[in-house]
């Protein structure tokens, strides 16, 4: 087991990699990950602003520039 620390010391790289082992890790079971009952709620919303043709979208550029990250 490791503590925050451990993960304070990695670059970002080395997180972001312990990120995909423990998403990958996650999609061997997923009957064991369950969804919070408001995530169906927030999907069913923004499903029936798209249908409704009120759905906005971002490019990944956008989103980049939003989340103020750095852009490609």
């Amino acid at each position: 087991m490791f503590v925050e620390s451990d993960i304070e010391q990695m670059i970002v790289a080395e997180r972001f990699q312990a990120m995909e082992v423990i998403w990958g890790s996650l999609l061997k079971s997923p009957e064991d990950v369950s969804s919070p009952s408001w995530h169906g709620d927030v999907l069913s919303k923004r499903l029936a602003k798209v249908e409704a043709g009120q759905g906005k979208f971002l490019t990944l550029e956008e989103l980049k520039g939003r989340l103020g990250l750095p852009r490609s």
